[in-house]
């Protein structure tokens, strides 16, 4: 090819082929098991990333390997014309966890299958849309995605405004704030549609919505006949510590969205939607060439299968002992989040040089604030795993500090 040496590392031809979106990554990697990843320079390394939140059961998960594996050898995709076994599958899974059981709740729950996290929240926006009303609140520092219906709804100032204009009709709100959500509803509250929030913001430094606030939502818009959105892009599957983070209040949204750990690494996200919302798509209104993709159903199935409610207590557990040992670490000020997506608030801006030195200390990690380290390590790592990752974390913020 011509200019290109495709004997280059993939780290020297990333800028020469691929668009400026991300920056140059610091590090090539070629093989992952478990909760360990190793780079091209045959070094290993905690992974307390996952993709940001993807791998949730880890890499080379033989369920995954096996149900891929077995399905790519005898259907691909086939797009929606076409039914298949994998795709409503998983969807009876998704819907089975969100009703707990009843089946009156089920009997009124729809999924929608895509491919991200901002597609489903995308097609979230469209059925707020579809009630005839025009408003959605949003919080503010939200993370909903990067296409313009989801980022129209992300109350992230910075993010937005490249791309202004937005689609019309959001506003925002500040995090947990009922009583200001409450006075933003009175305003106009016959053409608010919807209320959309993530249980734990993620992108903003891992900041959980205080307790009740979701249980307060809810009613909220049953009184006054809104929306009720949960964006569970990054906390659900299991990654907090109950399969869906919104259950920890007890509360049932009309509207769920998902993605990053449906798939163990596979890209795949889904919409569901219950009662009376589920009732607003009909043909011709929406649709994703690649949404629910057979491979991509398969794989979300064995995770599906995998992540039962004695996994998803061990990932509590799991989470326990990452905030007990953190505790202890010189340069820890707080600890904040659920299961296995943990915010470690250090005492110093350090997190970002902190990240830029980890894999020096065979480390991935992640920082969303110069204050905050994000930890969403696959949900299979080991109290071992853990024990060490902690004891590198301690070394490595004793070296920033």
């Amino acid at each position: 090819m011509a200019n290109v040496d495709l004997n280059a590392s993939a780290k020297e031809l990333w800028p020469q082929v691929l668009m400026n979106t991300y920056g140059t990554p610091q590090l090539e990697l070629v093989s992952g098991d478990g909760a360990t990843v190793t780079d091209s320079q045959g070094n290993t390394h905690i992974d307390l990333l996952a993709g940001i939140a993807v791998n949730a059961l880890g890499h080379r998960h033989p369920a995954i390997i096996e149900a891929v594996t077995a399905q790519i050898s005898s259907l691909g995709h086939v797009s929606n014309l076409f039914a298949s076994k994998p795709v409503v599958t998983a969807a009876a899974k998704i819907i089975d966890r969100f009703s707990g059981g009843d089946a009156e709740v089920a009997d009124k729950t729809r999924v929608f299958f895509c491919n991200s996290g901002a597609e489903a929240n995308e097609a979230a926006f469209k059925i707020a849309r579809l009630t005839g009303k025009r408003r959605i609140l949003a919080a503010e520092h939200g993370f909903h995605g990067r296409t313009m219906g989801s980022l129209a709804m992300t109350g992230q100032p910075d993010k937005r405004a490249a791309f202004e204009p937005m689609p019309m009709g959001v506003e925002f709100y500040p995090f947990g704030d009922i009583d200001y959500l409450r006075k933003q509803v009175a305003i106009n509250p016959t053409d608010t549609a919807a209320i959309i929030l993530e249980p734990i913001q993620g992108e903003t430094g891992v900041v959980p919505a205080p307790e009740g606030f979701l249980a307060a939502v809810r009613k909220l818009c049953d009184e006054n006949d809104i929306l009720f959105i949960v964006d569970e892009v990054q906390t659900g599957i299991g990654r907090t510590g109950d399969f869906y983070a919104h259950q920890h209040e007890g509360v049932r949204p009309d509207v769920v969205t998902m993605a990053k750990g449906l798939g163990g690494g596979l890209p795949i996200g889904a919409t569901l939607a219950y009662g009376k919302a589920a009732e607003l798509m009909t043909p011709g209104k929406h649709g994703t060439t690649f949404g629910g993709n057979p491979v991509a159903c398969a794989a979300a199935n064995a995770v599906l299968d995998t992540i039962d409610d004695e996994f998803v207590a061990e990932v509590k557990a799991k989470g326990e002992l990452f905030e007990k040992l953190l505790a202890d670490v010189q340069g820890v000020e707080s600890v904040r989040g659920r299961g296995l997506m943990l915010g470690v608030v250090l005492d110093k801006p350090v997190a970002k040089e902190a990240v830029a030195h980890a894999f020096e200390y065979g480390l991935i990690l992640n920082a969303p604030s110069d204050k905050v380290l994000r930890l969403t390590p696959p949900l299979v790592i080991s109290g071992e795993e853990i024990r060490e990752a902690v004891a590198r974390i301690a070394k490595l913020l004793a070296a920033v500090a």
